[in-house]
Parts: C-alpha cells; sequence; structure tokens
C-alpha cells in the first residue's frame, strides 16, 4: 500500500506544477500494473476473472495513450457506435475508480470543489472533473452522454465538453418504458451516429454493427447464464471484479473481448467447487478500498459477493437486426431508469436466481436516486425473504471514512445470516 500512496502523492503534486509530467507517471504506473496483471495475476480468482482484469486495464490505458481516438462517456452510452468509427470509451466512471486505486483521487476532488463544484456531486464525476481541470487528463476527441437514471451526468458532461473545447451529443432517455421512447430514443442515436462520423471522418457501416449486436446479445445471454449457473456454486470475488463486469457489460459489448471473458466464465463454473458460504448480493457500487468490506467479503469462502446489480442493468432482450431500435431498448428498459420500485423489483429477481442469503444496499454518497430508494429497499427486500442491509459510504472516495460503522454493521449483518 505504501508503494501506492507514493505513487498517488507523486501523481498529485506534478499535476499542480507539470501535468504532462503527471500523466505520463499516470499513464506509466499503469502500463507497469498491465504487465503485473500478466505475470502475477491473483491466483485466488477464475481465469476468466483474471482476463478481465488485464482487459480493463488496456482500455483504461487506450485513453492516455491515444486520446484523439476516444471519446469521454457516461457509463450507460452505447459504445457499439463508437466501436464502429475507430473510438475508445474514455469513461468517467471508470477512469476516476482507477485514480482513486492509484491514491491520487483527493487532489482532483478538493480541485473540482475549489473551482466551484458541488460537494454532494457524485466523488466519480468530481474527481474526472478535478484531473481534466489539472491537466492530468488528456483532451478527448468529443463527448457522448445519457441522462439516464444520473442526475450528475447533466452537470458533468456539458462542463467536460467546455473544458476540452470538444463538440458533445446527450442522449435523451424518458423515463417510462413503451415502444414509443424507444422510437424516440432509435432517432437519437442515428443522430449520435451522424455525429461521430462528422467527428471522425469514418462511417457506420450498418452491417458490421449488426454484427456488434448479435456479439452483443451473445454476450448478455452468456452473463445471465452464468449468473443462473453460479447459484449452487462456489465463484471467488473480490469487490473489483463485479465492478469490472459491471463497467464492461455496459461499455465493452459488441466487443470479441467481451464475449470471451462470457464464453470463459460459462466453461469455469460448470467446473466451479460446490457453493459454500453465505451469499450476498449487492445494490449499486462496491467501495473497493474499504479494508471492513475487504474482510468480511473479499476472496472469502465464508461469505462472498455472488452477483451486482451493475453488471445486471441490461438485458438480452432486443433484435440485433435493427440495431438503432435495439440499443434504445437497452437504454429504455435499462434495469435502473424508470422508479426505485421497478429496480428494486429487478435487484430482487437478481438476487433470487443467485439464490442469495442477503443483500446490501449500499448508499452512495451523492447519488440520491440510491439514498432516497433504501427504506423502501429494505421493506421490499424483506418481504421476498431476503434480508437487507444499508451501508452508507462512497464508491471512489476514500477519505469519506466510517470504516468502524462499516464494519461492525457488516459483521453484525453476516453473523445474523450465520445463525
Amino acid at each position: 500500500m505504501q508503494i501506492y500512496e507514493t505513487f498517488g502523492n507523486y501523481v498529485d503534486q506534478w499535476s499542480r506544477t507539470d501535468p504532462q509530467r503527471a500523466r505520463w507517471l499516470l499513464k506509466t504506473g499503469w502500463e507497469v500494473q498491465d504487465i503485473r496483471y500478466r505475470v502475477l495475476p491473483q491466483r485466488e480468482l477464475m481465469p476468466a476473472d483474471r482476463y478481465l482484469a488485464r482487459v480493463m486495464m488496456d482500455r483504461m490505458l487506450q485513453p492516455l495513450k491515444r486520446p484523439e481516438q476516444s471519446a469521454v462517456v457516461s457509463i450507460f452510452t452505447p459504445c457499439e457506435l463508437l466501436q464502429e468509427v475507430g473510438l475508445s470509451p474514455y469513461n468517467v466512471e471508470g477512469f476516476s475508480s482507477y485514480i482513486s486505486a492509484s491514491c491520487a483521487g483527493q487532489g482532483c476532488l478538493q480541485q473540482a470543489e475549489n473551482s466551484g463544484i458541488s460537494e454532494t456531486l457524485c466523488s466519480y464525476h468530481k474527481t474526472f472533473i478535478g484531473a481534466a481541470e489539472r491537466g492530468l487528463l488528456p483532451k478527448p476527441r468529443c463527448v457522448v452522454y445519457t441522462n439516464l437514471t444520473c442526475d450528475a451526468n447533466l452537470v458533468t458532461f456539458r462542463h467536460l465538453a467546455q473544458l476540452f473545447d470538444v463538440p458533445s451529443f446527450a442522449i435523451d432517455v424518458p423515463m417510462q418504458q413503451n415502444e414509443e421512447n424507444v422510437e424516440y430514443v432509435a432517432g437519437q442515436l442515428r443522430e449520435m451516429a451522424a455525429f461521430l462520423e462528422k467527428c471522425t471522418g469514418t462511417a457506420v457501416d450498418e452491417a458490421r454493427l449488426k454484427e456488434r449486436m448479435r456479439r452483443s446479445r451473445r454476450t448478455l445471454e452468456n452473463y445471465e447464464r452464468f449468473q443462473e449457473l453460479r447459484m449452487d456454486r462456489y465463484v471467488p470475488s473480490d469487490l473489483v471484479t463485479p465492478m469490472f463486469a459491471g463497467i464492461a457489460n455496459q461499455l465493452f459489448l459488441g466487443t470479441k473481448e467481451q464475449e470471451a471473458y462470457t464464453e470463459m466464465l460459462l466453461r469455469e463454473v460448470r467446473r466451479a467447487e460446490p457453493a459454500a458460504g453465505k451469499r450476498i448480493y449487492w445494490m449499486h457500487t462496491i467501495p473497493f478500498w474499504s479494508e471492513a468490506v475487504k474482510k468480511e467479503l473479499s476472496l472469502q469462502r465464508s461469505a462472498q459477493i455472488v452477483g451486482c446489480e451493475m453488471s445486471e442493468f441490461c438485458s438480452s432482450d432486443f433484435e440485433p437486426e435493427h440495431p438503432y431500435e435495439a440499443m434504445a431498448k437497452r437504454m429504455v428498459y435499462n434495469g435502473i431508469n424508470g422508479s426505485v420500485i421497478r429496480r428494486i423489483e429487478r435487484g430482487i429477481e437478481s438476487a433470487k436466481r443467485v439464490r442469495a442469503d442477503g443483500a446490501v444496499w449500499f448508499c452512495h454518497w451523492g447519488c440520491k436516486h440510491t439514498l432516497g430508494g433504501a427504506q423502501l429497499a429494505k421493506k421490499r427486500f424483506e418481504a421476498a425473504g431476503i434480508p437487507l442491509l444499508i451501508l452508507d459510504g462512497d464508491g471512489c472516495d476514500q477519505s469519506h471514512g466510517g470504516e468502524g460503522q462499516t464494519s461492525t454493521r457488516l459483521g453484525a449483518f453476516l453473523e445474523m445470516l450465520q445463525a
């Protein structure tokens, strides 16, 4: 841990005086981590999850290496269109998680607040904004985002487009699930394709796009099948792999790498040991940095996370031969779009699929949708026979604190499940 803190301190210090040097250090450090994932992988994890860690690191490095071939995106942006025009997703939530894990996030958070960004804005967004304002992050080709579920998007991505001085495209997703809204969003996605073609000078080939959508559907079908099969299997999990899967099942759909990952999962889960310990389904982000949560749930046989809402927002129920409508349906019918009741019922269904013994509803600071639905979620989960623990914290900001309370409450919850 001392190495990471020293590395983060240098990135923080240099970003104040020499952003180019700080960016070089960040890229070099992540390249070293990429090598480490290949040479010294975490043996406790399944080979598929080790592979995903390498894919994630490669994807995070691409905007640092080739920023002109990247687009800043929100987590729910359909990226098959980006792939068709040769752009990599430069994702705010994913990038901020890696900056935080590199112990370089605190200065970025402070920078954002000093420039007038509200303290209550999501820390994933504040971290990225602060890093961009310091010059730590390179200028992308463009910005593409959606208003889907997260009100921070409307502040963050407009600010970033102005800061980087690049064109931007916003996708408006209505809350109601119906075919009229699917058509409305599909029309916007066609406009998005034209926007990307203009930005890059590369045309979207509809035949190739359809093939990408077929691959996206196969990928999601594989992951859904994996979740069904793991109900009676022990699949070791740390705190970052479910979040990796969440990002990948949103932003890497349509890629051969993501389909390969889900195919590996299916092969390996069939050979896994019988289920062991208590099984926890996690709602919302996971505080990967929390020692209290690591102690109880990271690579533990006594209790482990067997599913995470973040990785199951998208359904495979779409028709690839109509690619724009397919992407639109994935957004309109996204598990977190609409009322919190809909989100809760989707979570209960997913928790039952993996035979969860209990669930955690994580109230990430700054996410009003999650905070506001906590008590209703507790009532509905427990009515469905699934005990639920509400935890308060922050998925990205490591200075948030509350470790003592987290340890006490999570420990007591797991003891109750054991009893």
